[in-house]
Parts: structure tokens; C-alpha cells; sequence
């Protein structure tokens, strides 16, 4: 459900000293969660700096989120080790500090918001449990209201609520006892497209003003990109690269993680040539070959198996004026196309390759039309065909 109106901007209220949270590092090291024979997250390693914003990005079943409960305290780990701070809050010889001592905050996916209390009575309800007078918590609630836009609606009664409003309630409930570190799984999963590009814009300012150190979880590669300054790549409970999201988008490291991050060209090969300084050719089907830059951490070697990839939107189309010339460049006629208010999206088949391209709206090509298409080298991706 849309908001009725739009709310008011995140930071328009002056925050009190007592909404400003502290920033501390977490630190997650060698984490392994076990649910009888089946391994959810398996050694995993990574650092999120004091204030920054870490997202774990990857499909439904890859660990993330639960590696967020293992921070929250909501899963006890196999085995590993995970700091918040200078505070050690588990430890596989022994040490596991309880939920309500880590402070922490943690925003659902389902918001979890009570719709028998008010907006006031939800955002207050943590305070309340760790008896703080009441004055006090009245004054804490009202100041993070105001602070996410919602500080006229403390009487509200929360089922009256928007999707919209309640992620704002949920992230006020998450602040209001000054975390250290706040959790966000999945947050804006549920909000339609507009709301949830709004409410990353507003995430982002919050945090600003708060300073508060946030680990992001979700599948969606425009939040991770958005909100991150590092991405962690898991697939089946491991780490398949981390980075700055610049890194993990221009350069990935995997099959994987260049599929996930919006390659929809994939095909398979054999390394034709190799150089030293990275450079590759891949030889795929019906004799194209593919120049392209070496990302697999091994080195490429002649023959291998292997992968390239590439993105849509990287592919040149233009119609046919005679033989393609120059690297990366073949003939192929067009199976589909669509308009999609920014761009076309196009099909394109070239010998047995069927090509996803994007073309602009003022020089469209249609279907059936004969094309040239190419691809910047320096746009194609190649990795170990084992590592897709």
C-alpha cells in the first residue's frame, strides 16, 4: 500500500542527544551455523566498519540472513567467533552474550508491528521492557518520531498504518534504545517500487544523522548498490567475493557473483589465448570468439574451459550495414523487442547465441531486423567454467 501523502523528509527534526547512537566495528570470523547435516553459513570472514554500511547480498538460502541473526543473537552459531566493539559476544570455547545485552537493533522483513498499540506504544514497547521511566522513554520516542517523519502520528493506532509508514515505525522501534549497531533484514522487500526507492534514499540520511554502524541484508542488487560501502557476495553459505560496490560491480571475481550482479550474457567456452596482463579470448559456439579481461584468481590457460560474461546494456546494436569488422563485433537478427520507457530491450540471435541487448528509444530496431552488435572488451568478463 502506497502512503497517502507524502511523508515528511527524513532530518527535518533536530535530534536530542538521546537518539544519537554510537558506531562500533563488528567483526565475524571463521562463523559456521549448522542445522543438523545442513551447513546454512560455512566460515565465513568479514569486518564492517564503525558507521559504515555493509550489505549481504545473494539469492534466498545463501546464509544471509542467517548470519544477521548469529549477530543479533537470535542463533547460536556452530562455531566461529563475532565482536561488536571491544566486546566479545560469542565465542566457540564458550561465550554468548544474550540479545537483549548486545544492543542491537534489528528491523524485519515483516516489520512485526503490534496493530493493538499506537504508533507511540510500538516505537516505546523496547524501552518499556528495559524499564526506563517513563518520562524519559515518552521524550526517546517522541524525539525518533520526529526524526523519521512520523512525530505527528504518536496516537495513532498502528493498523491504521501505510507499508510505507510502518518500515518508518519499525526503524524508529530499531533506534530508540540508541544501538550500536543496527540490523536490517530485508527492510523494503515488501514496499512497492517508488516507496522503496524513497525509503533507501531516507535510510541513508538517517544513518548520516545518526551514525549508527548498519548491516544490510538482501537479494536485490539496485538496494546493495545503493546503500553499501561494502558488499559481501554468499552464495550456499560461503563468500564469493566482497568489495566496494564499484569493485564487486566492474570486476567480478566469479561466474556467480557477475550473474547476480546483472550479467544476463553468460556463455560457455575454451581459452583461446591468454596474455599476461589479463587479457583472454574465449572461443564460444559457431566460431565467434569473445575478447575479454581474466577475472578467476587462477591464472587462465590455454584450452581451459571457461566462461564470459556481459551486460545488456554494454552491447552496441545497430542495424546492418555489412560485414561486422573489429573485436567482439557480430551479425545477428532480432527475435525481440520491447520498450521500456528508458531503453528497448532486445533479443538478438547470433548464430546458436541468443544475446540480451539494451538499445536507445530514438534509434529503435524491430523484430526480424538484421543487426550488428558489439561488445567492448573491456565490458566482457571471463572466469574458470567451475565457477559457475
Amino acid at each position: 500500500m502506497n502512503d497517502a501523502r507524502p511523508p515528511s523528509p527524513v532530518g527535518t527534526a533536530v535530534p536530542t542527544a538521546g537518539v544519537r547512537a554510537r558506531s562500533l566495528p563488528v567483526t565475524v570470523e571463521r562463523l559456521v551455523k549448522s542445522f543438523g547435516e545442513v551447513g546454512a553459513v560455512r566460515g565465513i570472514d568479514f569486518t564492517v566498519a564503525p558507521g559504515s554500511t555493509v550489505t549481504l547480498l545473494g539469492p534466498s538460502g545463501c546464509g544471509k540472513t542467517t548470519t544477521l541473526r548469529c549477530i543479533a543473537g537470535l542463533e547460536v552459531p556452530t562455531a566461529g567467533r563475532i565482536t561488536v566493539g571491544d566486546q566479545l559476544v560469542y565465542d566457540e570455547a564458550g561465550v554468548f552474550i544474550e540479545p537483549e545485552r548486545r544492543n542491537i537493533g534489528m528491523v524485519f522483513q515483516s516489520y512485526a508491528i503490534w496493530p493493538h498499540m499506537t504508533v507511540g506504544g510500538n516505537v516505546s514497547f523496547p524501552l518499556t521492557i528495559a524499564g526506563v521511566p517513563k518520562r524519559q522513554a515518552h521524550e526517546r520516542t517522541r524525539a525518533i518520531l520526529e526524526l523519521v517523519g512520523l512525530g505527528e502520528l504518536q496516537e495513532r493506532p498502528a493498523s491504521d498504518l501505510s507499508g510505507g509508514q510502518q518500515q518508518r515505525v519499525a526503524l524508529a522501534r530499531a533506534l530508540v534504545h540508541e544501538p550500536r549497531v543496527v540490523l536490517l533484514d530485508e527492510p523494503l522487500s515488501n514496499l512497492d517500487a517508488n516507496l522503496r526507492e524513497r525509503m533507501r534514499t531516507e535510510l541513508q540520511l538517517l544513518q548520516a544523522r545518526l551514525g549508527f554502524t548498519a548491516i544490510f541484508v538482501t537479494h536485490d542488487q539496485q538496494e546493495a548498490l545503493s546503500l553499501s560501502d561494502h558488499i559481501v557476495v554468499m552464495n550456499k553459505g560461503v563468500i564469493e567475493q566482497a568489495g566496494t560496490p564499484l569493485e564487486v560491480y566492474q570486476r567480478p571475481q566469479t561466474t556467480f557473483t557477475a550473474r547476480f550482479l546483472g550479467c544476463s550474457n553468460v556463455f560457455a567456452g575454451r581459452i583461446g589465448s591468454a596474455a599476461e596482463a589479463g587479457a583472454v579470448t574465449v572461443d564460444v559456439a559457431d566460431g565467434l570468439r569473445f575478447a575479454a579481461s581474466w577475472r578467476s584468481p587462477e591464472p587462465a590457460r590455454v584450452g581451459d574451459n571457461a566462461m564470459v560474461a556481459f551486460r545488456a546494456d554494454r552491447v552496441v546494436v545497430r542495424p546492418a550495414t555489412g560485414a561486422p569488422t573489429g573485436e567482439n563485433s557480430f551479425a545477428g537478427e532480432v527475435e525481440t523487442a520491447a520498450f521500456l520507457g528508458t531503453c528497448f530491450d532486445y533479443t538478438i540471435r547470433a548464430g546458436s547465441l541468443q544475446v540480451q541487448a539494451e538499445g536507445p528509444v530514438d534509434h529503435p530496431v524491430t523484430r526480424g531486423d538484421a543487426v550488428s552488435l558489439s561488445v567492448p572488451p573491456e565490458q566482457c568478463h571471463a572466469f574458470r567454467a567451475d565457477d559457475a
